[in-house]
C-alpha cells in the first residue's frame, strides 16, 4: 500500500501562498505631493518616561524630570542583603530630604531637579545573604537608572 502525501503538501502549499500575501498593502488613494514640498522631519526623542518614584524594578531605565521636581528612590533591602548608598554622576540633581524613615538595608533617597542635564544614579547589593560559617556567593545585583533632567 502506497501513502499519498498530497494532504500535508497541500497544506504546506496553501500557508505559503497565504504568508507570500502578508505584510503587501496597495494604496489606491488619490493624494499627490508637489514635488516642492518635502515631508516633514518627525522629532526624535530618547525613550524617556516621567516617573516620580524609582525602585529595584527601574533599572536601566531611563528617566524624564523637569526642574523644580522631585524624583524619589526607594530599594527595599534587608540586613542580610543591603543596598549601597545611591551614587550620583552628572550635573541636574541636587540631593535633598527624602522624609522617609528607611529599615536597615533600604537606600532610600530624594533628589531635586536644580538644571538641565543628565545624571546616572547607582546602587549594588550582595545577590546573596552572607553568613558566618555557611556557604556564600559572591555575586552583586547592580541597579542604576538615567534621569534626564530639562527646563
Amino acid at each position: 500500500m502506497r501513502r499519498s502525501i498530497l494532504g500535508p503538501s497541500l497544506a504546506v502549499a496553501t500557508l505559503a501562498l497565504a504568508l507570500a500575501g502578508c505584510g503587501t498593502t496597495s494604496d489606491t488613494g488619490s493624494a499627490s505631493v508637489s514635488p516642492s514640498s518635502s515631508p516633514t522631519p518627525s522629532k526624535t526623542r530618547s525613550a524617556c518616561t516621567a516617573k516620580e518614584t524609582l525602585a529595584a524594578t527601574d533599572s536601566n531605565g531611563t528617566f524624564c524630570l523637569t526642574t523644580g521636581n522631585t524624583v524619589r528612590i526607594l530599594l527595599d533591602g534587608t540586613t542580610a542583603r543591603p543596598w549601597t548608598p545611591v551614587k550620583t554622576a552628572g550635573s541636574g540633581l541636587e540631593a535633598t530630604n527624602s522624609g522617609i524613615l528607611i529599615r536597615p538595608g533600604d537606600a532610600s533617597n530624594a533628589f531635586k531637579a536644580v538644571s538641565a542635564g543628565t545624571v546616572k544614579l547607582t546602587s549594588s547589593r550582595p545577590l546573596c545573604a552572607t553568613a558566618p560559617h555557611k556557604i556564600s556567593c559572591k555575586g552583586i545585583q547592580e541597579w542604576s537608572v538615567t534621569v534626564v533632567v530639562s527646563k
